[in-house]
């Protein structure tokens, strides 16, 4: 007799008490293998997540890999030109790099999904273990077609992934998406049952040997001036892997210092201790402990997610999520590297950034949320071409540097900071803000019915644009403010008279209304949440 009816009750006891309750995973590996229920495959802001046994199940991914094989024979023009091939044949002889996180079997889904490309003479390419942007960097230096990454980023441990990336190493667009999600459907409708195929034809390769190639190539991070910082200077750096797939990459890349650097949370542990592996305050906590323990002049710590794509950084008294990091990155590439060009970041992110590029007459671009939309900003061939694109949600790459987030790349870059400064992130940050202006981000949300995901809510959600019109006065309270701007690149963002900001979208994966918020004054931040609500809850007629 089954001890649970489905995965999720299983997945329920289990995470409420991880430690116990671990030898239960036998039977998600059950359910993921027998399970043949379909389900409607969607990529979002960055890919397709489902819950291992339940929607994530053996059949279905092998579903999303068969729809992407489908992709790949039906050869349509504008496809290969996204895809940066000529056709299939080519496709065939380049090869799709292939690996995952450290998530529950990652091995396993990855060698079924290489099966069935070796089935269709696809050559491939094993990476194991790896993080999101060495596969961007995997795919240049092998030349391969595309590459499938296993991963739901930072979700919590039950959850699976999938991302798909075109030879150029970014995220696929909707040019791309929209066709496997396509092909995914008409299988799911006809309940198609995809046999397994032997894995008999890939090549297992070092993605980390192959990323560090890729930093010293392009010349933005200087690898060799970093380790020789560490080695003469009184510097600590704490680091917290959360058990993900970023483990061991530093020391490779860095070198061993001794006591100069410590990894947190480097251990083999699929339920991630019970926490959800985002790096947000909560998690940092053990990292700043660390940092406050040691009496070094230079004190940096980070905390990075499984699939090494987003980043949080403290100084053990100053904690900097995205939303300023990235507009201190930009300073520190314009100040102190010296680079031209334009700054992008997305809709919901800091105006910290914009204070910064006018003053220093930097051209700013913003985009819908998803770090694909930087795309056209960070190819090498691009006439605005980015210093630096970062979101709020913990992501950022760089000029010359992946068309993916990198969280290695923050840490490379918060660590040459301090080496060009002589200063700690936190007192950096400080004097770009005393230059610059204070500002305030946060962001909150409310759960709306399922039966409003999709359409339903966003023309609802839509109708707010039409409420609340530039000049227009609006009441906060006992306070009032004008209206300066009004964009809706995604979703409806406001922009008031002394540049605070609000702005309410529909999440992409999620039941939810997503609320982004900016204000000049800490004590401002609940009254603009609330009028968020307030507007919100007008909208979808709450």
């Amino acid at each position: 007799m089954a001890l649970f009816k489905n995965a999720s009750e299983c997945w329920k006891e289990i995470l409420s008490n991880p430690k116990e309750n671990v030898g239960l995973l036998s039977e998600i590996e059950r359910f993921a293998k027998e399970n043949t229920d379909t389900t409607n495959v969607v990529f979002g802001t960055s890919g397709w997540r489902g819950e291992i046994g339940m929607d994530y199940t053996f059949n279905n991914m092998k579903i999303v890999t068969e729809a992407i094989i489908a992709m790949f024979k039906e050869e349509d023009p504008a496809v290969m030109e996204a895809l940066g091939v000529k056709d299939f044949k080519e496709i065939q002889k380049r090869g799709v790099i292939v690996g995952h996180d450290n998530r529950f079997l990652g091995p396993d889904f990855a060698m079924a999904a290489i099966g069935l490309l070796n089935r269709e003479g696809i050559a491939a390419y094993y990476s194991g273990e790896t993080t999101t942007p060495e596969f961007s960097t995997a795919l240049e230096d092998l030349g391969a077609a595309a590459s499938i990454n296993l991963t739901p980023s930072h979700n919590p441990a039950r959850w699976a992934g999938y991302k798909f990336n075109p030879s150029d190493g970014g995220p696929a667009g909707p040019e791309i998406t929209k066709v496997i999600e396509k092909f995914a459907a008409q299988l799911m409708s006809g309940k198609a049952i995809i046999p397994a195929s032997p894995a008999v034809n890939y090549k297992t390769i070092d993605p980390v040997a192959l990323y560090e190639k890729y930093i010293n190539r392009r010349k933005t991070i200087n690898l060799d001036a970093i380790k020789k910082f560490i080695a003469d200077k009184d510097v600590f750096i704490c680091i917290d892997h959360v058990h993900g797939a970023t483990r061991g990459r530093p020391q490779r890349l860095l070198g061993e210092h001794g006591s100069k650097i410590k990894y947190l949370r480097t251990d083999n542990d699929y339920l991630f201790g019970g926490i959800a592996p985002e790096p947000s305050s909560k998690n940092m906590l053990m990292v700043t402990n660390a940092l406050r323990a040691s009496n070094a002049a230079l004190k940096l710590g980070v905390i990075m997610d499984p699939d090494g794509d987003r980043i949080r950084f403290t100084d053990g008294t100053t904690e900097l999520p995205m939303n300023g990091f990235g507009a201190l990155a930009f300073h520190f590439f314009h100040k102190y590297k010296k680079l031209s060009g334009v700054v992008a970041k997305s809709v919901a992110t800091s105006n910290f950034v914009n204070a910064i590029a006018e003053k220093l007459g930097v051209t700013l671009k913003e985009t819908m949320v998803g770090f694909k939309n930087f795309r056209p900003y960070m190819l090498p061939t691009a006439k605005e071409r980015a210093i630096i694109t970062f979101e709020e949600s913990d992501g950022i790459s760089g000029y010359n540097h992946t068309l993916e987030k990198d969280a290695m790349f923050g840490l490379l870059i918060a660590i040459e900071m301090m080496m060009s400064t002589g200063k700690t992130i936190g007192a950096y940050f400080k004097d770009v803000q005393d230059e610059f202006g204070y500002f305030y981000p946060d962001r909150s949300g409310v759960e709306v019915d399922r039966a409003l995901v999709g359409k339903p809510l966003i023309e609802k959600l839509s109708k707010i644009k039409n409420t609340l019109k530039v000049g227009a006065t609006v009441t906060f309270g006992s306070k009032s403010k004008s209206i300066k701007d009004i964009i809706t690149v995604d979703g409806t963002k406001v922009i008031f008279d002394d540049d605070s900001w609000l702005l309410i979208r529909p999440s992409g994966t999620e039941p939810k209304v997503r609320f982004y918020i900016e204000t000049r004054s800490e004590d401002e931040k609940d009254i603009m949440f609330k009028k968020a609500e307030e507007i919100t809850k007008a909208a979808i007629g709450a």
